[in-house]
């Protein structure tokens, strides 16, 4: 009996979550239910909303969080109950995803379904190998095949031979593990031994790695670079088209493993511009945002805000919590009166110009010290002024307009805790694969990374926006490599740039 649930069977793309349609980005953001696999993107999985139920199905290789029938059982149950279920699958669910035998169990228990196709690793990999799987000075077929059956066996359904003698391009995927019987059984076939042949690891993200060689070469190269799964194969001549075109892998950051300590919410700006640039971006969140512990305090403060001659916001949280607030009591802009309006760096201005506010005051330098000194040209002695701020904020702001002065009250619109939740195994990654360098954007996400307990890797570098965070990061006994000039996300990313080519 079909109900008002209904699931989708969603590709999530190759990796990079700039391949993924905008069919399926506005699902994952209706889901009430996530259901995913190990290789989907973290930034995929940060579009769900905050009360979307999470469920890591785990399916890779050999380490399956839940079998394949229960995959199938919890879609239908899910469904069943009413729910919008997103069935959120690497690739192309069609494509050697087991799509197929989903939505038949679906289909039999009598549920709604859709399937929404995704770019497959089979063609997005090569692509960003800089490998054409067609061009016309090589061939003009295709043929893709999966490499999880074993060549060696009686029963497999491919046929090697046959195989090694169909022209133009094979691509194959899920056969690292059986990559030397793979080639052999294509060379005994009749396939010629010296026929380009490339392996794309981890393809369209910024762990990315490609080798080449031959049909004969590929299984030596291969074993003496420990070179694992996830990985597509290609087998052609368009393989030496790499060599001209190779164009993802010359970004100025590729190759580095940068972490992203910002909130889940936040992370979004500085991950991007570092996956714009190559790197490979892991986002372990150390901090939270939720509202502070004196909430009638706040919204006291907000419901008379427009009695203020300065509103002082000094970062992009304080603004959201504020206007969040100010615009579920007051319905109409005009309401917040005529306060002039400071803040702390451009981040916190572009946050207030969302708003449609203008910002009459930023200091030179994005720290608190700077903007007390800019208020030193303003006249603001018995001026009144609200600072919205964090509840373990400084007082360096407080305390240096009541010098000036200025009868200051304080607005506390949001406290940071420890993040508690890792979906994504970020923290696990962090530990047994390391990083090149790890990146902070406030004392409070140095202080909460070092409680998580993970071991600095070797060789690690410790990225800092600004001199609070880098005094931070010498608490904890850790010397920044670099502070951003300008302290905000702009300024940081230019830092790493800087930092990498050096």
């Amino acid at each position: 009996m079909s109900t008002s649930g209904i699931c989708y069977l969603v590709g999530a793309g190759p990796g990079d979550p700039g391949l993924v349609t905008v069919r399926a980005k506005e699902l994952v953001e209706r889901a009430d239910v996530l259901v995913y696999d190990a290789l989907s993107s973290p930034v995929i999985l940060s579009w769900a909303r905050k009360d979307c139920e999470k469920i890591n199905a785990g399916k890779r290789a050999k380490d399956h969080t839940l079998t394949q029938d229960e995959i199938n059982a919890l879609i239908v149950e899910k469904t069943r109950a009413g729910k919008t279920v997103v069935r959120l699958k690497g690739g192309d669910p069609m494509i050697f995803g087991r799509g197929g035998e989903e939505a038949a169990e679906l289909a039999a228990a009598g549920v709604a379904f859709e399937i929404v196709p995704g770019i497959s690793s089979t063609i997005g990999g090569p692509a960003y190998a800089g490998i054409p799987v067609t061009h016309r000075d090589h061939c003009s077929q295709l043929t893709i095949f999966t490499g999880h059956e074993d060549p060696t066996k009686g029963e497999s359904s491919i046929d090697y031979a046959h195989l090694a003698k169909t022209p133009g391009t094979k691509v194959f995927v899920m056969g690292v593990a059986r990559l030397r019987e793979i080639t052999s059984a294509l060379i005994a076939g009749g396939a010629d031994a010296g026929t380009p042949m490339a392996l794309t690891r981890w393809a369209t993200t910024g762990s990315q790695k490609t080798l080449t060689g031959t049909l004969a070469t590929m299984a030596d190269i291969a074993e003496r670079a420990d070179f694992g799964s996830p990985a597509v194969a290609v087998i052609g001549g368009v393989v030496s088209e790499r060599e001209k075109i190779n164009w993802f892998e010359t970004r100025p950051l590729f190759g580095k493993r940068i972490v992203v300590t910002r909130t889940r919410e936040q992370a979004g700006a500085l991950s991007h511009g570092l996956a714009e640039l190559g790197a490979d971006v892991v986002e372990l969140p150390t901090i939270r945002i939720e509202y502070p512990d004196d909430r009638i305090g706040f919204a006291e403060g907000v419901t008379h805000s427009h009695e203020y001659d300065w509103l002082v916001f000094s970062s992009p949280n304080g603004v959201e919590k504020f206007f969040d607030a100010f615009f579920a009591t007051y319905p109409d802009a005009r309401s917040l009166g005529n306060p002039r309006i400071a803040v702390i760096g451009q981040g916190t201005a572009q946050k207030v110009k969302e708003y449609r506010f203008a910002v009459d005051l930023i200091p030179e330098k994005f720290v608190a010290e700077g903007l007390v000194e800019a208020f030193k040209a303003e006249s603001i002695e018995n001026l009144t002024i609200l600072w919205v701020r964090a509840e373990e904020a400084r007082d360096v702001i407080y305390d240096g307009l009541v010098a000036q002065g200025a009868i200051v009250d304080e607005c506390i619109a949001y406290k940071t805790v420890p993040e508690t939740e890792d979906p994504t195994g970020a923290a696990a990654r962090f530990r047994e694969d390391g990083a090149d360098l790890v990146t902070f954007t406030s004392a409070s996400t140095v202080e909460n990374f070092f409680k998580l307990g993970l071991p600095w890797p070797k060789k690690c570098a410790a990225g800092s926006i600004g001199p609070v965070t880098s005094e931070a990061l010498r608490k904890q006994g850790v010397e920044p490599a670099f502070e951003a000039e300008q302290h905000d996300i702009p300024g940081l990313i230019a830092a790493i740039r800087q930092w990498a080519g050096a």
